[in-house]
This record gives C-alpha cells, sequence and structure tokens, in this order.
C-alpha cells in the first residue's frame, strides 16, 4: 500500500472509532496500563471513573468480550434515559436489563422455558407500574418549587448558608451552589433552593411508586435467583454506561436500588460515570442512599491527565500506533507524519484525553496542503480554538440547564484571569478547594469537561505561603494569538524543570475569585468565552 493509501487508511479507521458503540467498526484493544481491564472482569461492583473520551465504554466493551463460561455482560447505556423522570428511569433501567436477559434462554422447553417465563412475568409487573402523568407532575413540581423558594430566599440572609439548599440529607448533587462564603461569590444560591425544594416536591409526588417498587425488590430478587438456578448463565456483569445522563437528584436513588438488586446475587455492578458530574451516595432523612466508595464498591480510575506529562504522552502514542497498525502503518511511518513537537502540541491541545487527540489529529490532516504533509505545532494551535469552541457546546448540551450559566460564568472568570496574567499554568489554594464547596466544584466540574486540565497538587510557592493545586487552561482558549511571546507564558510540561517552574505561576485567590465574579457580565455568551478581545 502507498504511503498515501497507508494514510487514508489511517483516517478510516480512527473515524469509525471515534466513539465505540454496539455494532460499530472493529475497535483497537483497550491499551491497559493500570490493570483496569482484570479489574473490570472481575465479580466485585465497581465504577469507572474518567473523562468523556478516555476510554470508559472501550473497557466495558472489552471486559464484556473475555467473560469465561457461565457468565454474561449487560450494557446498558444512560444517555437513552437522559430525559426520563424519576422513578420511570429506573423502571427503564430495570426493563433493559430484563430485555437483554430473556434472549439468553434461546430454548423454548424444560428449564429454559421456565426461566423464560419468569422474565416475562418480571417485565410484565414493572410494565404494570408506569403511569402517563410525568409532565403534570413535573408542572406542580416547578410551581410548588418557585413558590417556595420565594419564602426562603426573603427569610435568608446574605452570607448565611441553608440546608435547604443541598440535595436530601445535605450531599447535594453536582453543583451545590451553597458553601462558606458562596453568597458573597452570588454563585446562585436561590437557584439552589428552588431546586432543592423541587427534588422533595418530586419524592413527595413519586413516594407511591418508589414505596411499590421497593415492595417488588425482594420478590424480583427470588426470581432473579430462580433465574440463575434454570440458565446457563451463573454470573452476570451489569455494565452501566454514562450513569452521569441521569440526574444528579436522583443518582443516588438509583445508584442504591441497583446496588440493592445486586447485593446478595450473582449480578456484579460495573458502572462509568464521570466523577464530578456524579453523586452515587448521599442522606435523606437520616438514612444513607446509593453505594459508598470503597464499601459497596471499588474505583477504577481511567483519566489521562498532566499530573505525569511523560506517562500521558506515551499512552496516547502508545493508541496512535495501535491505530496506525490497523491501518498497515509501522509507528516510524506515524511518528513521520509529525515535524518537531507537532505530536506533543496535539497531547496538550488534546488535554491527554484520548478522542480529543483523534480528533484533532484528523482535522489537522484534512488541513494539510499537498507540498506539506507534516503536522506542526502551528497547525495544532489553529485548530484547537475551534476545538474549545466544541468543549464549551458539549458542556452546554450536558450540564443541567439551570447550571449551565454558572459554568460558563466560571469559564469566563478563569480565562480573564489566565490571559490577563499571561500564564497558561495558575494555582488555586488547597484551603479554597477544601473548605469552599461552591469553588471545588466548580473546578471539579471544569475538569470533567476539559476546560481545564490538572497539572499538580501540593505545590508550594515561591513568594505565598500555603499548599497550591496546579490547572493549566486549554489551549484552545488563547488559540487566537499568532504569536505567544510577550502575550503568553507556556510551561513546557514535558521539561525535567516544568514543577519547578510552576512554583512562581500566577495564584486565582479566594479574594481575587470574588471580586472577578462580581465583575462578570450576568449572562455569560458563548461570544464571551471566545472573542479575543476577552483578555
Amino acid at each position: 500500500m502507498s504511503p498515501s493509501g497507508k494514510v487514508e487508511k489511517l483516517r478510516q479507521v480512527i473515524t469509525e472509532n471515534l466513539r465505540v458503540q454496539r455494532a460499530g467498526a472493529p475497535t483497537i484493544p483497550y491499551i491497559d496500563v493500570a490493570h483496569a481491564l482484570p479489574d473490570a472482569r472481575a465479580r466485585q461492583n465497581h465504577v469507572i471513573f474518567g473523562r468523556r473520551g478516555c476510554g470508559k465504554t472501550l473497557l466495558l466493551h472489552e471486559s464484556g468480550k473475555h467473560t469465561a463460561p457461565g457468565e454474561q455482560a449487560i450494557y446498558l447505556n444512560c444517555e437513552d434515559f437522559k430525559h426520563h423522570t424519576f422513578p420511570n428511569v429506573l423502571l427503564e433501567v430495570l426493563e433493559s436489563i430484563l430485555v437483554e436477559m430473556q434472549p439468553r434462554t434461546l430454548r423454548w422447553w424444560g428449564k429454559k422455558k421456565r426461566a423464560k417465563q419468569l422474565i416475562k412475568s418480571l417485565r410484565s409487573k414493572l410494565g404494570g407500574m408506569r403511569t402517563s402523568d410525568d409532565e403534570r407532575s413535573e408542572k406542580i413540581v416547578e410551581k410548588k418549587s418557585t413558590e417556595a423558594a420565594a419564602k426562603i430566599v426573603a427569610g435568608v440572609g446574605g452570607g448565611q448558608s441553608s440546608e435547604a439548599a443541598a440535595s436530601p440529607g445535605g450531599q447535594g448533587a453536582g453543583l451545590k451552589l451553597t458553601s462558606v462564603g458562596s453568597a458573597s461569590f452570588n454563585f446562585g444560591g436561590e437557584y439552589a433552593k428552588k431546586q432543592a425544594i423541587a427534588v422533595e416536591t418530586a419524592y413527595e409526588r413519586t413516594d407511591s411508586k418508589i414505596r411499590n417498587l421497593n415492595m417488588l425488590l425482594p420478590q424480583l430478587k427470588a426470581d432473579l435467583r430462580q433465574f440463575f438456578n434454570l440458565s446457563s448463565t451463573k454470573t452476570m456483569f451489569l455494565q452501566i454506561d454514562d450513569f452521569y445522563h441521569v440526574s444528579r437528584v436522583v443518582q443516588p436513588h438509583v445508584m442504591d436500588y441497583i446496588h440493592r438488586l445486586c447485593k446478595d446475587l450473582p449480578i456484579y455492578f460495573k458502572v462509568a460515570t464521570l466523577r464530578h458530574a456524579t453523586v452515587l451516595y448521599a442522606e435523606r432523612g437520616g438514612q444513607p442512599v446509593g453505594a459508598q466508595e470503597r464499601h459497596d464498591y471499588q474505583p477504577i480510575n481511567v483519566d489521562f491527565n498532566f499530573q505525569d506529562f511523560p506517562k500521558t504522552e506515551r499512552q496516547v502514542r502508545e493508541i496512535f500506533h495501535e491505530f496506525a497498525a490497523l491501518a498497515g502503518m509501522s509507528p516510524e511511518e506515524f511518528e513521520g507524519l509529525f515535524r518537531g513537537d507537532g505530536f506533543r502540541r496535539l497531547v496538550i491541545a488534546g488535554g491527554g484525553v484520548p478522542r480529543d487527540c483523534l480528533s484533532l489529529f484528523l482535522e489537522a490532516l484534512a488541513t494539510l496542503h499537498a507540498g506539506d504533509s507534516r503536522i506542526g505545532k502551528d497547525d495544532v494551535r489553529q485548530l484547537s480554538f475551534s476545538n474549545f469552541e466544541k468543549k464549551i457546546e458539549e458542556l452546554k448540551r450536558d450540564s443541567q440547564r439551570d447550571e449551565q450559566d454558572i459554568l460558563l460564568k466560571g469559564i469566563y472568570v478563569i480565562r480573564k484571569f489566565c490571559l490577563d496574567k499571561q500564564t497558561s499554568v495558575f494555582f488555586i489554594p488547597e484551603r479554597l478547594i477544601q473548605e469552599v464547596e461552591l469553588a471545588r466544584d466548580l473546578i471539579f466540574r471544569l475538569l470533567d469537561y476539559r476546560i481545564i486540565h490538572a497539572v499538580g497538587s501540593a505545590f508550594t510557592h515561591k513568594s505565598v505561603a500555603g499548599s497550591f493545586q496546579g490547572f493549566m487552561i486549554d489551549i484552545g482558549s488563547y488559540a487566537f494569538m499568532r504569536k505567544l511571546a510577550g502575550k503568553m507564558n507556556e510551561i513546557d510540561l514535558a521539561s525535567p524543570e516544568a514543577k519547578e517552574t510552576m512554583r512562581s505561576v500566577p495564584i486565582l485567590s479566594e479574594d481575587l475569585l470574588r471580586e472577578m465574579w462580581r465583575s462578570t457580565p450576568e449572562k455569560v455568551e458563548t461570544k464571551h468565552l471566545t472573542m479575543e478581545e476577552a483578555a
């Protein structure tokens, strides 16, 4: 095959594998650098954490291919239920499990027939619990929450926090919007109170359905136990992908039911999700709800970050080499597609996230001129701006409607700070992240959406006492600059002196964050986050 033919084949292979899905093109093997694959295949409950594009779905699919005799993997994607109300979302999850189980019993006589009849009976019971008044219920919830919130907001003084602003039991979901000093940040405490009351009202409205589900659980488990006795399937792995698509206020309740369903049965859940967009454990009415890390499940972290940049660069390179091999291209031939630090800049611009790096690579290939078939730093820089815009649109699409303004405002503040200080890397005090819950949630959510990237923790600064966490803003946020000299100080993450150099970067302190937040436009539009004049 000619060199150009190999490049076209490589383009095709990557394009077909950008998003892993069932019934898609053959995928590359999962590149396992931290024993994630054997863990995902183990008879143990796991939650797989990682940012979008880090390979969570590929890990689930790959582990499902290597089941032993008597083992079955059932795969569900929560994006299918993202617009469903609670507790109907739980009914849909249970129904999907039973639908996946039913084809496992192929014959219609003896034990196989009885097993299939069991599943059919269970599906019938669940089907009878559905109602058609969810839309009306939501309107009632919205009306009551607005009225009640107005009363609470009127009675809460500035600078105070209220337990009403947390989700059930005081452990909120996602952006909790209340914490020490949050009122002076003006982060939107009124929304939090309205949302909390809406959640409680929703639970009041749907308690009867939840009660019915709880009453059904012992019989459901007894029937499933009988199914395992009749079926050739003796162990089941319940793979639940993209759990963060379930509304955060009900995530602990969905997780709680799944955990209780699996307990004392040969069923093990493997949940894949974004860590900071997910609440798997909370308290409501003084009772624990959900599944607790290290007690009820073990975490598997598959994230790629810049805290160890050489390791991340090596991992991403291995993934590209696997794709190159599928296209009949040697590692040396692949490396020949780049000039200078082109590949390193690709990894940085992609935030170390494999899917983002692959997507940028495809765009870079499409923009090369006939006379130059290699990708350089400038080629990647020019493309990273549009990639930054895509991340913002992805954030707006995936985040809860009422929290979008807060997240966009957070991007505006951090981007303006970095442009004003002419730095790509900045520090945030550990104390601010530990003590101000909203600041912590904001930073971590922007990490999930790859707007900022972690470069290290427990830093000391050369000029200011204390401990700090280090972050780098996405290259796309300042990609409009044709020349960085005198405008932006970029730290070479691959340099052995990188950690020491970071000890002099600007600090986004609590006081400065408060001040910048107050001066930010009330309604931040996408244009505010991408225009060149933002500095």
